[in-house]
C-alpha cells in the first residue's frame, strides 16, 4: 500500500483540524492519537468495501464466528503493521514532536474477552482477513469488559474497564441494523410473546489483513431499550419503574461474564448469551434474503461456528427462526441449522460446560425450551444413541450435548485434546455420531505476536531469510541455516537482551523492583486457575529461595518469577493462590540475603497489552497444567515463537510444541494424563507425595509458621489443609519432577550458547503455530469455503 510521508502528514493534520477541531500548538497526545488512527483508518476503507462487494458480487459463502469475547487488545499499531506503515507512521508523528509508542499506549486496550478463548477468536479474524475468508465476527460490545485487577494488601480487587470512555475511533455505529431480542412471557398457541424485549444495535470494527489484502467485519452488539422510559410512570412519581426498560437493557450489554453465583447473574448470563446469538442469526437470514437466496439454500452460503458453549443456544434460536418466521417444517429446519452450525470445544472441564436449570431455561426462553426437548427427542428417534446421552437430563438443559448434537462437526483446539473430546467428555456422542469430531489445533497471528511486538527479532528474522515470512511462517525454518553462524547467534542474543531491557525499564517504573536483564526471565501469564497451577510455580519458587538463603556462597544463575493473570471474582481458591504469590513476592524481593539472585513480580490487570511487553522479553515459558486438563493455550505458541524454551508437561498443544521442537529444546515434566488419572486414585495420594519430599515438606512447613504472612500465621491453613488431602490439580505428586526440570533449565541457561541455540530453534521451529494454518484448516474441513485471495 504506497503512501508518502506528506500524504500521511497531511491526513493525520486534515483530522486534527477537521474532525477533532483542534490546531496542532493545542493538541493532546490523546488528539495527535486519535488524528493519526482516522488517518490510519481511511487506508483500511478501500479493502474493507472491496472485500464486502465482491463477496456480494461472487455470491461468496461466508463465516459467522459467534464468540462471548473477542480479545482484540490495542488496534492502531496492529493496523499500521499490516498496512505496512510503521516505519513511516513513526517518522510522520516524530515530526510533530510526538512519540508513536508513547500514543500507542494512550489507547485503551479493549478488556472485551477473558483469557484464551477470547484472544485466539480476535487472532482468527486476523487471519480470516489475512487468508482471504470472507467472515464476521459477532460478539457483544461490553461497556466495562472484564474487570480491572488492582492489589491491596496483595489481594486481587475488582473494579469496572472503563474503555468506552473515550471515543472509539475504530468503530463504526450502524442503528440501521438493529433486532428486537425477546425474554420470558408465554407461548399463545404456537407463537411466542415475549414478556420482555430490548434492541440489539450494531457496532462494526473493520479487521484489516497482512499488507491490507482483505478485510472482514467484527460486529459487536450494544443492547438498547425498546421504550426508553416509561412517560406515565414518570409522571406519576414512579420514577424508578418508568426506567426499568432501560436498566435491563445496560445491564446486558454491561459487563462480561457477570458473577453467577446466585440466581439472578446466571439469569443475566443466559440472557446475554441469546441476546448475541439472536442478533447474530437475525442479522445473517437478513443478508442471506437481501441476496436473493432462498432460507432451504442457507448451509451453501452460511457456516456459522459456535466458540465454546457459550452461543450454543444458536441451534434452537435458528430452528425458531426458520420455523417460526419462515414456515419451514421442523424435521428441515433442523438438518438445515445442523449443515451451517459448527462447535469449537475449549475445555475439559465438565463444570465448564455450561448446564442451565430447565426451570429458569424455560421462563427465560420458553419457546426454546419446547424445541430443545423436540432436538432430544428426535436425537434419540434417529440415532438410538445410548439412554444416558441427551440434552435435558437432570432437571438441566446441558449446552455441549446441544452444541453437538446441533453441528455437523465438532472440532477440539490439540490432537491431545481433540482425542479426550472423543474418549473422555463425549465418549457416547462420539460412537453414536463417528467422524464428527476432528482436530483444529489452535494457533496465533505471527502480525501481532512477532512482527509488532517483537521489533528487534522481527528484524533479525528478516535479515537472516528476507521479508515475507510474516503470512507464511513456515519460512522461520529456514533459520535452522544460521544457528550454527556466529554473527546469527549473536544478533539473536542481542534482539533478547533489547526486550530484556525494556521491560526491566517498565518494571522498575511501574512496579518499584529492580530486575538485572542478565538473569533468567522465568514468565507464567495466564488466567489464575488451580488447574493452570499457578501453585506449583509459587511452591518451588519458595524451595528456591530457601537454598539461596541455605547456600548463600554456592554460585546460582539469577532469576525473575513474572506472573500476570486475574482471578474470576467468585473463585476463592484462585484468589488465595494470588495472594500468597504477592505475600511471597514481598518476602522474596526484600531479602537483602538473596539480592538480586531472586526476584518475584506480579504486575496487577494483565491484558493483550502486558503481553505484548512481556512475551518478547521471556527466556522462559511456563506450561505447567495438570495434563489432561488444558485443551491447547496459545500462549505457549507466542513463547515458543519469540525464543522462549518451554518448561511444561504433556497437556494441551504442549505435545505439538514438543513435537514440532524436539525434546532437548523443551524441558518435559510431570505425569501424564493416563498417570494423572490413576494418581487420583490412589488412596492418600497427596499426603505420600508430599511424605517423599523433603523440599516440599520443608515449603509447606514455611508457609505453615506464617514466614509469608507474619500478620496472619495461619492465613494459608486452608490452602495447606487442600494440598495435603485434596490435591485433585497434583501439585505435589509433580512438585519433586518440576524441581529438578527447572534445575535442567538453570544448567542449560548458565552456558549462553546451549542457550540461545535452544531459543533459536524454537523460534525456527514455530510456522506450524500460525493462525493462518489453523484457518485454512477450517476453511477444508469444516466450513467449505474457499480463500477469495
Amino acid at each position: 500500500m504506497h503512501l508518502t510521508k506528506d500524504t500521511l502528514r497531511a491526513d493525520v493534520l486534515r483530522h486534527l483540524t477537521y474532525t477533532l477541531g483542534k490546531d496542532a500548538p493545542h493538541a493532546s497526545a490523546y488528539d495527535w492519537r486519535m488524528a493519526l488512527s482516522y488517518a490510519v483508518r481511511d487506508r483500511i476503507m478501500g479493502p474493507w468495501f472491496q472485500s464486502t462487494r465482491r463477496t456480494w458480487a461472487e455470491g461468496r459463502k461466508r463465516v459467522y464466528y459467534l464468540s462471548m469475547e473477542f480479545l482484540i487488545g490495542r488496534l492502531l499499531q496492529d493496523a499500521v503493521v499490516n498496512l505496512g506503515l510503521d516505519d513511516l507512521a513513526r517518522e510522520v508523528m516524530a515530526g510533530f514532536g510526538q512519540d508513536f509508542m508513547g500514543l500507542v499506549e494512550g489507547e485503551p486496550d479493549a478488556a472485551l474477552g477473558n483469557g484464551g478463548l477470547g484472544r485466539l477468536a480476535a487472532c482468527f479474524m486476523e487471519s480470516m482477513a489475512t487468508v482471504g475468508c470472507p467472515a464476521y465476527g459477532y460478539g457483544i460490545r461490553y461497556e466495562h469488559g472484564l474487570f480491572r485487577q488492582r492489589f491491596e494488601g496483595g489481594q486481587q480487587v475488582e473494579s469496572p474497564e472503563d474503555w468506552l470512555t473515550q471515543t472509539n475511533p475504530w468503530e463504526f455505529p450502524r442503528p440501521e441494523s438493529a433486532y428486537t431480542i425477546g425474554f420470558k412471557g408465554q407461548i399463545e398457541g404456537e407463537r411466542w410473546v415475549p414478556g420482555e424485549t430490548v434492541v440489539a444495535s450494531a457496532h462494526d470494527t473493520p479487521v484489516i489483513g497482512w499488507q491490507g489484502g482483505w478485510a472482514n467485519t467484527l460486529r459487536l452488539w450494544a443492547a438498547k431499550p425498546t421504550t426508553l422510559f416509561d412517560l406515565d410512570r414518570f409522571n406519576r412519581g414512579d420514577h424508578t419503574a418508568a426506567a426499568e426498560p432501560e436498566a435491563l437493557a445496560r445491564t446486558l450489554s454491561r459487563v462480561l461474564y457477570p458473577d453467577d453465583t446466585t440466581y439472578q447473574g446466571k439469569e443475566l448470563r443466559l440472557k446475554q448469551e441469546y441476546f448475541l446469538t439472536s442478533a447474530a442469526l437475525q442479522d445473517i437470514l437478513r443478508r442471506h434474503l437481501a441476496a436473493g437466496l432462498s432460507v432451504a439454500d442457507l448451509p451453501a452460503h452460511v457456516a456459522i461456528q459456535m466458540n465454546d458453549t457459550h452461543p450454543a443456544i444458536a441451534g434452537p434460536e435458528l430452528i425458531r427462526l426458520l420455523v417460526d418466521e419462515h414456515a419451514m417444517a421442523f424435521d428441515t429446519a433442523l438438518e438445515t441449522a445442523r449443515a451451517c452450525l459448527g462447535y469449537t470445544n475449549h475445555t475439559l472441564l465438565p463444570e465448564a460446560l455450561e448446564k442451565w436449570p430447565t426451570y429458569m431455561f424455560g421462563t427465560v426462553l420458553p419457546r426454546h425450551m419446547q424445541i430443545v426437548e423436540r432436538i432430544d427427542s428426535w436425537h434419540r428417534r434417529t440415532f438410538h444413541p445410548p439412554h444416558y446421552v441427551g440434552i435435558v437430563k437432570h432437571h438441566e438443559v446441558r449446552m455441549g450435548e446441544l452444541a453437538f448434537i446441533m453441528s455437523h462437526k465438532v472440532n477440539g483446539v490439540s490432537a491431545l485434546h481433540s482425542e479426550l473430546v472423543k474418549t473422555s467428555l463425549f465418549p457416547e456422542l462420539h460412537r453414536t455420531h463417528p467422524g464428527q469430531i476432528v482436530n483444529q489445533t489452535n494457533g496465533v497471528t505471527p502480525r501481532r505476536w512477532l512482527a509488532m511486538a517483537n521489533r528487534p527479532l522481527s528484524g533479525v528474522i528478516t535479515q537472516a531469510i528476507g521479508p515475507g515470512w510474516e503470512a507464511d511462517l513456515d519460512r522461520l525454518k529456514g533459520l535452522e541455516n544460521h544457528i550454527e553462524d556466529k554473527g546469527f547467534r549473536d544478533a539473536f542474543q542481542a534482539a533478547k537482551r533489547q526486550n530484556k531491557q525494556a521491560l526491566a525499564g517498565w518494571i522498575a517504573a511501574s512496579q518499584g523492583v529492580q530486575i538485572s536483564p542478565d538473569a533468567l526471565f522465568d514468565v507464567q501469564v495466564k488466567r489464575i486457575h488451580e488447574y493452570k497451577r499457578q501453585l506449583l510455580n509459587i511452591l518451588q519458587t519458595i524451595a528456591h529461595w530457601h537454598r539461596l538463603r541455605e547456600t548463600p556462597h554456592a554460585s546460582a544463575v539469577p532469576r525473575v518469577k513474572i506472573f500476570g493473570g486475574k482471578s474470576a471474582p467468585g473463585y476463592a481458591a484462585a484468589k488465595e493462590i494470588i495472594h500468597l504469590i504477592n505475600d511471597v513476592a514481598a518476602v522474596v524481593n526484600a531479602d537483602a540475603q538473596v539480592g538480586d539472585r531472586l526476584k518475584v513480580v506480579y504486575p496487577a490487570n494483565y491484558n493483550v497489552s502486558m503481553a505484548e511487553r512481556l512475551i518478547p522479553a521471556a527466556d522462559l515459558s511456563e506450561q505447567i497444567s495438570t495434563a489432561g486438563m488444558e485443551a491447547s493455550g496459545t500462549g505457549n505458541m507466542k513463547f515458543m515463537m519469540n525464543g522462549a524454551p518451554t518448561i511444561g508437561t504433556l497437556d494441551g498443544a504442549n505435545v505439538e510444541i514438543l513435537q514440532e521442537v524436539g525434546a532437548e529444546n523443551f524441558f518435559l515434566f510431570g505425569l501424564t494424563t493416563d498417570e494423572a488419572i490413576r494418581r487420583r486414585e490412589t488412596p492418600n495420594q497427596s499426603a505420600r507425595a508430599i511424605e517423599g519430599s523433603e523440599m516440599l515438606k520443608i515449603v509447606l512447613q514455611l508457609i505453615a509458621e506464617g514466614r509469608f504472612s507474619p500478620d496472619q500465621p495461619d492465613r494459608y491453613h486452608g490452602l495447606l489443609h487442600r494440598i495435603w488431602h485434596h490435591d485433585h490439580f497434583l501439585v505435589a505428586a509433580d512438585f519433586d519432577a518440576y524441581d529438578a526440570a527447572q534445575a535442567r533449565v538453570d544448567q542449560a541457561y548458565a552456558d549462553p550458547e546451549i542457550w540461545v541455540r535452544m531459543a533459536a530453534r524454537n523460534t525456527a521451529r514455530s510456522g506450524f503455530f500460525s493462525s493462518d494454518r489453523t484457518i485454512r484448516s477450517y476453511m477444508k474441513d469444516i466450513w467449505n469455503i474457499p480463500p477469495a485471495l
